[in-house]
C-alpha cells in the first residue's frame, strides 16, 4: 500500500477545500433578487437551496443537488433552484436564512416556505419533493464519461498515439480521491465530444504494478499522456474544474468551457484570418482571386484545422453567392438555433460556423 508524503497530504488537504466548487448546473435554476418572485410562488412549486460560495457543506451538496435537478428537469410542476446568499442577501434575509445550506420548499402559488430538514442526498431530496409536490420522479444516474482503465486496456488506451490521455491514479479508500471524483466526472463530460481527448482513471491500489511503473506514491496522482509523449507528464495544476479545462485546452488545442460548450475561439484558424480580411474588403471581381488564395491556404492545413478550413471556404462561397449581409443574417439564425434544445453535436456544428462567420462580418 502506498504512503502519501506529508507535503502531498498538505497539498491534498488544500485541494479538498477547493475541489467541490458550487458550480452552476444547467438544470438548477439560478435565482436572484430580480427573478426570485417571478419563478417562485407562481404556477409551480419550488425547492430552493440558499447557499454561500465559500461554504464547505454547500460544496459537498452541489453534485447531489445537480443530480436532483437533472432528474426533475422534465417535471414541469416543480422548480429546483438556488440563491447565492452572498450576492443576494435581501432574498435570503427575507426568508430567515441564517446558515448554509438552507433548503426550503415553496408550494405552488405560495411564498410561505417549509424548511427541509432531511438528509442531503439526491435520493432523500427527491423523496421529499415527490411527497410535497405530488410527483413521482426517480433519480436518474448520469452515464460516466471517464474511461475506466485496467491491466487489460491500459496500453491500448493510454499508449494510443492518436489520443491525448489524462489519467488519474486513485485508490478506492482515498478520501481526497473521493472528493476529486465529481470534479473529474465533469472534466470528462466537458470533453466527451473531443475524439482525441480521453479522461481516464485507474485503481492503482488494485493494479499496483502499473502505478509502480509510473512512480505513483500518493493518491490521487494525475499524469498526462499526450500524443507525442507516451512516457507521461506529471500534472501539477489545480484540481478544480476550470483548472483542468484550461489545462486540456492548452495542451490539446481544444476550446471548451466548463460546461463542455465550444468557446468563441473554437474553429478560428489564425493563418486564414488575414486572407479573410482581404476577402471582406475586396470588391466583387477581386473576391474570386482572394477566394482562390484562401482555398490554397486551406489545402495546406491538416487535422482539425483542415476541417475548420472547409467551413471558411463554405462561408466565403456563401458570401459571394448571397451578398455582404449573409454573415450577419446567418449568425443571427445560428444564435436562434443555439438558444433552443439541440444535441451536443448540433451545438458544436452551429457554434463553429458562427465563430468562423464572425470573421466575415
Amino acid at each position: 500500500m502506498y504512503a502519501s508524503s506529508l507535503a502531498f497530504g498538505t497539498l491534498a488537504a488544500i485541494i479538498c477545500v477547493l475541489s467541490c466548487l458550487h458550480t452552476a448546473s444547467a438544470d438548477v435554476v439560478v435565482l436572484t433578487q430580480d427573478n426570485f418572485h417571478d419563478q417562485v410562488g407562481a404556477d409551480r412549486a419550488a425547492l430552493v437551496e440558499f447557499y454561500a460560495p465559500w461554504c464547505g457543506h454547500c460544496k459537498k451538496l452541489a453534485p447531489e443537488y445537480e443530480k436532483l435537478a437533472a432528474s426533475f428537469k422534465k417535471a414541469k410542476s416543480v422548480l429546483i433552484g438556488k440563491v447565492d446568499c452572498d450576492e443576494h442577501k435581501g432574498v435570503c434575509g427575507k426568508y430567515g436564512v441564517s446558515g448554509y445550506p438552507t433548503i426550503k420548499w415553496f408550494p405552488k402559488g405560495s411564498l410561505e416556505p417549509k424548511k427541509y430538514e432531511g438528509p442531503r442526498t439526491a435520493e432523500a431530496l427527491a423523496e421529499f419533493v415527490n411527497s410535497e409536490g405530488g410527483t413521482n420522479v426517480k433519480i436518474t444516474s448520469v452515464p460516466s464519461s471517464v474511461v475506466i482503465l485496467s491491466s487489460d486496456n491500459f496500453d491500448d488506451v493510454v499508449m494510443d498515439t492518436t489520443k491525448n490521455v489524462l489519467v488519474e491514479f486513485y485508490a478506492p479508500w482515498c478520501g481526497h480521491c473521493k472528493n476529486l471524483a465529481p470534479i473529474y466526472e465533469k472534466v470528462a463530460a466537458a470533453f466527451h465530444m473531443e475524439d482525441d481527448v480521453v479522461i481516464a482513471n485507474l485503481d492503482a491500489d488494485k493494479y499496483k504494478n502499473i502505478g509502480e511503473k509510473y512512480g505513483v506514491s500518493g493518491f490521487p496522482t494525475l499524469k498526462f499522456f499526450p500524443k507525442g509523449n507516451k512516457a507521461g507528464e506529471d500534472y501539477h495544476g489545480g484540481r478544480d474544474l476550470n483548472d483542468f479545462v484550461s489545462f486540456i485546452n492548452e495542451k490539446c488545442a481544444t476550446s471548451r468551457d466548463a460546461n463542455g460548450q465550444l468557446t468563441s475561439e473554437a474553429g478560428i484558424v489564425s493563418s486564414l484570418d488575414s486572407i479573410v480580411k482581404e476577402f471582406v474588403s475586396a470588391d466583387k471581381d477581386e473576391k474570386k482571386a482572394v477566394y482562390a488564395r484562401l482555398e490554397e491556404e486551406v489545402g495546406k492545413l491538416d487535422g482539425s484545422s483542415a476541417r475548420y478550413g472547409q467551413i471558411y471556404l463554405k462561408s466565403a462561397k456563401s458570401c459571394m453567392d448571397k451578398g455582404s449581409d449573409y454573415p450577419k443574417n446567418e449568425i443571427e439564425r445560428l444564435e436562434r438555433l443555439l438558444s433552443k434544445t439541440i444535441t451536443a453535436a448540433k451545438a458544436d456544428q452551429f457554434t463553429l460556423k458562427k465563430n468562423i462567420l464572425s470573421a466575415f462580418s
